[in-house]
């Protein structure tokens, strides 16, 4: 008998400890689990991010975890529900800037965790970023305690090479699910020389969205960052790819 959505709340509750521990243990670790349910059965299995690839039906599996929403989906054995947990995602800009300032109403609307880096104390300031997590660091010291992952977007905003680029190649050397920089294109063909010298290969360079936004014709810095949200939650819930990576 096909249970209801009712009947799995019911089952969820009588949750197996070993589970719950689990999805806790995942949790800490900000990665994202998936518990499917079989509904003609009942009988559920704890899916690790980690696990997915060698999953038959992976592509589904990761549409739903980058979703960030359960569903019911269709399987050749039959119906599954997939309940998804999966960490807070969360924007680590680089610059104390106005584009910055415009993006934290943004983050909060949208359940984005945001921290904002910057070694310029005159910028990086209480007073123009108040109840805003805020480091007046160098990129290169602040970075490795924030932990960035595969849920974090990361925003290079200050143009300057000194802050900015040190910021990039932390960003790239983990999984971010968007990276993005400020600079026109011109701008964006000189970084890329910089980072390669610095020893990043070009398929490291072609994961950052440069310009940095959708190309909405944005000219203040509130366009801007609507530009930069509208496009870091394409990349959070589809995974699309750069446009403009090869861009010069």
């Amino acid at each position: 008998m096909r249970r209801t959505y009712p009947d799995l709340c019911r089952a969820g509750r009588r949750m197996r400890l070993d589970l719950l521990k689990t999805i806790n243990e995942e949790r800490r670790a900000r990665r994202g689990v998936i518990i499917a349910t079989e509904l003609a059965s009942g009988n559920t299995r704890l899916i690790r991010e980690a696990d997915i690839d060698a999953q038959p039906d992976a592509e589904t599996l990761w549409s739903v975890l980058r979703a960030g929403k359960s569903r019911v989906v269709q399987t050749e054995s039959g119906e599954r529900f997939l309940t998804v947990h999966v960490p807070p995602p969360r924007i680590v800009c680089v610059g104390a800037v106005h584009i910055s300032q415009a993006l934290v109403p943004f983050a909060r609307q949208l359940a984005y965790d945001l921290t904002i880096v910057d070694p310029r104390t005159a910028f990086a300031t209480p007073e123009r970023f108040p109840d805003v997590a805020l480091i007046a660091e160098w990129p290169d010291e602040a970075l490795p305690d924030l932990q960035v992952d595969r849920y974090t977007a990361f925003c290079a905003l200050t143009h300057d090479p000194k802050i900015d680029d040190p910021g990039l190649i932390h960003a790239l050397g983990k999984e971010c699910f968007y990276i993005g920089a400020l600079g026109s294109r011109k701008t964006h063909a000189k970084r890329g020389e910089r980072l390669l010298a610095a020893g990043l290969s070009q398929d490291d360079i072609a994961r950052i969205h440069a310009p940095i936004g959708l190309a909405i014709g944005a000219q203040s810095p509130s366009e801007i960052a609507l530009s930069i949200m509208a496009e870091m939650t394409t990349a959070l819930r589809l995974g699309a790819a750069p446009a403009k990576a090869s861009a010069a």
